[in-house]
């Protein structure tokens, strides 16, 4: 059985299309919202593509930007300036 990285974020209109991009990159996102905030689950690995933000976003996006509207994460965190995924290892 593969555990569910995750990620959480404050819900407002920049994480709304930063969770879009994500559903879009990762085809078993399963996507939960809450009053507050918005829970993305994946099972296994979770990536967030900067390309694909910028295109849901609709200008250039830094992946620590991230960091504003995150509220938590689960899993092993790797990161360049085009990718941030979340991933358990076996």
């Amino acid at each position: 059985m593969t555990a569910n990285a995750f990620i959480a974020f404050q819900k407002n209109e920049e994480s709304r299309a930063i969770v879009e991009a994500i559903v879009e990159d990762n085809p078993g996102a399963i996507v939960v919202e809450q009053p507050a905030m918005v829970k993305v689950d994946v099972p296994g690995r979770l990536v967030i593509r900067r390309a694909t933000v910028e295109d849901k976003i609709g200008r250039s996006f830094d992946l620590q930007e991230l960091q504003i509207h995150l509220i938590t994460i689960s899993g092993h965190l790797d990161e360049t300036d085009d990718e941030f995924s979340l991933s358990w290892l076996s």
